[in-house]
C-alpha cells in the first residue's frame, strides 16, 4: 500500500472547502448578532458613562429624578428580582419534575404542557392586569413587593418550567434505572442522580428570569412600583421604585432631565443584567463541568 492511496480526493478538496465556508458564514452570522449589543453598549457607555458615579449610585432621586441618584430604584429592582425568584424558582423546578419524572402521558399532562407553552406567550401588559386582580385586591397584598413580585414569579414561570424540564429530560435514562435496580426510590434518585446533573439547564432558566424580572415595566407599575419614593424598603410589604420604571419616568415623563440620565440608568440596568449572568453563568459552566456523562 503506497502513500498515494491516502493523498485527497478532488471529492475530498470539495468537501473541505465547503466545509471551510460553513465555518466563516456561521462566524459571521455569529458577529451579526454580536455587534448590535456592542455597538448599543458602547453607545450607552458614550452617552452615559460619564454619569456612572458612585455619588449617582449611592444617591437618591431627587427633583421627581431630574437630579439625584437611583439608589432607591437600584435597592427596589434587587428587593423585585429577589422576590421573583424565591417564587418562581421552587414552583418552577417542583412543576418541572413532577412533569418529567412522576406524570403519564395522558390528555391532562398534554394540555398542561399546552397551557405553560401559551402562558410564556402572553403579553406583560396582561400579566400585569391579572397581577392587580389576583394580588393586589383579591389577595390583599396591596400595591408591594410582593405582589408585583409575584407577578413577575407568574410571568416568568413558564420559562423555568420549560428550561428544568429539558434538562431533567436531558439526564440519561440509564442513571434511573441503575438507582432503581439498586434499590433507590423514585424520590432518591432525583434528588441525588437528576437533580445534580441537571443543574446547569435550572440555571439556565434562573439567569432568563433575571434578564425578564429586571427589565419588566408594565407588570411591576401597576402592581408595586412608584415613580418615586425616598426611603428603602424594610419589607416585602412596601412599595419600592424600580430601575426600568426610573428609565421610563426620566425618559418621558420629567421636564428638564440632564440628557445623559436616561442613557446612564439605561447603562446601570443592562450592566446589573450583565453582573446577575455572569454570576449564574460561571456557576452553570462549572456545574456542567460535573456531568457524568
Amino acid at each position: 500500500m503506497t502513500t498515494s492511496q491516502f493523498q485527497p480526493t478532488a471529492t475530498d478538496g470539495r468537501a473541505m472547502s465547503t466545509q471551510r465556508l460553513l465555518r466563516i458564514g456561521f462566524l459571521a452570522v455569529t458577529l451579526l448578532l454580536l455587534i448590535p449589543t456592542v455597538l448599543i453598549l458602547g453607545y450607552l457607555i458614550y452617552e452615559g458613562g460619564a454619569g456612572l458615579t458612585w455619588e449617582f449610585l449611592t444617591t437618591r432621586p431627587r427633583d421627581n429624578g431630574a437630579s439625584g441618584g437611583i439608589a432607591t430604584a437600584l435597592v427596589g429592582t434587587i428587593w423585585l428580582t429577589a422576590t421573583a425568584l424565591a417564587l418562581s424558582l421552587p414552583l418552577g423546578v417542583a412543576a418541572a419534575i413532577y412533569l418529567s419524572e412522576y406524570a403519564r402521558d395522558t390528555w391532562l399532562t398534554r394540555t398542561i404542557n399546552i397551557a405553560i407553552v401559551n402562558l410564556a406567550g402572553v403579553p406583560s401588559i396582561v400579566h400585569a392586569l391579572f397581577g392587580v386582580g389576583a394580588f393586589v385586591y383579591f389577595m390583599q397584598f396591596g400595591k408591594s413587593i410582593l405582589a408585583a413580585g409575584s407577578t413577575l414569579a407568574v410571568m416568568t414561570l413558564p420559562v423555568v418550567i420549560v428550561s428544568t424540564r429539558e434538562s431533567l429530560q436531558a439526564v440519561p435514562q440509564a442513571f434511573r434505572d441503575a438507582c432503581w435496580n439498586m434499590g433507590a426510590t423514585r424520590w432518591q434518585t432525583i434528588w441525588r442522580i437528576v437533580l445534580p446533573n441537571s443543574g446547569s439547564g435550572i440555571l439556565t432558566g434562573l439567569i432568563l428570569v433575571v434578564c425578564r424580572a429586571v427589565g419588566e415595566t408594565a407588570p411591576i407599575m401597576f402592581t408595586g412600583a412608584v415613580f418615586l419614593r425616598q426611603l428603602y424598603p424594610n419589607s416585602v410589604l412596601d412599595k419600592c421604585m424600580a430601575l426600568s420604571l426610573h428609565l421610563f419616568n426620566v425618559s418621558t415623563q420629567v421636564k428638564d432631565v440632564p440628557e445623559h440620565i436616561p442613557f446612564t440608568v439605561a447603562l446601570l440596568l443592562v450592566l446589573v443584567v450583565l453582573s446577575m449572568n455572569s454570576v449564574a453563568i460561571y456557576f452553570r459552566m462549572k456545574l456542567r463541568g460535573t456531568k457524568k456523562w
